[in-house]
């Protein structure tokens, strides 16, 4: 606005001068009033446009100075800002990723340790004195038998039935997946639901089964040709 004042008195100067100088010329030579006033309206025009000119280029370089002091340091501060954010946000992700995968991890290694230690492959068959060791089968009756073996030993008297075999009643019933199976001499399967048979002999029938006594030795030998009692229970 200020500018603009100076520029409004430069022209009334102008203006005065102007009419100063033509009443002056008139009255020295009257016969040429017509191109001193050229002269003088060219050069109050030149002065005036140098003016406005000079105006124009002052206030556009306050304004580009003006902008260059203030909207890059504003711009700048806003994306330090929000790099910033950008870096801490990642971290935040990448910390939580880590945390999920260590959980993960984690559970996966207990699922793993429950599994290997609720995993029973084996069992021990006592005939008397005599303790053998046998290898389970994977199915629903022997998770079932297993079952009851954590918690006690399951004890079942046994007859002999047409010498090659030893029968006894479990007392419960297991869930039976029977198939057409020749029996050999050590197995272990369950018939009729809830019984349960060892062979020292071999016999085809339909059977659930159950495991297979690892070492023969004295197998026989321990069954013997009666009514034994049969202790089953984990290593």
């Amino acid at each position: 606005m200020r500018k603009f004042y100076t520029v409004l008195y430069l022209a009334i100067v102008l203006s005065f001068m102007a009419a100063c100088g033509k009443n002056d010329t008139q009255a020295q030579t009257p016969g040429r009033q017509a191109e001193p006033s050229t002269i003088e309206g060219s050069s109050q025009s030149d002065i005036l446009n140098g003016s406005e000119n000079a105006d124009e280029s002052s206030v556009a370089m306050d304004f580009t100075d003006t902008a260059a002091e203030t909207m890059p340091e504003s711009t700048m501060v806003d994306e330090n800002e929000t790099a910033a954010e950008s870096v801490e946000a990642a971290s935040e992700a990448e910390s939580v990723q880590e945390t999920e995968m260590n959980e993960t991890g984690a559970a996966e290694t207990d699922i793993q340790n429950n599994t290997e230690e609720n995993t029973v492959t084996n069992m021990n068959v006592q005939v008397g004195d005599v303790v053998f060791s046998a290898t389970l089968e994977e199915n629903e009756a022997v998770s079932a038998l297993v079952e009851m073996m954590r918690e006690n030993p399951v004890v079942i008297q046994m007859s002999d039935y047409s010498g090659f075999e030893k029968v006894g009643s479990l007392g419960t019933s297991l869930p039976a997946s029977n198939s057409q199976t020749t029996t050999q001499a050590g197995d272990i399967v369950l018939y009729n639901g809830n019984q349960i048979v060892i062979f020292y002999g071999s016999n085809s029938w339909s059977y659930t089964r159950l495991g297979h006594i690892d070492d023969l030795t004295s197998w026989e030998e321990a069954l013997g040709s009666g009514d034994v009692t049969v202790i089953f229970s984990l290593e």
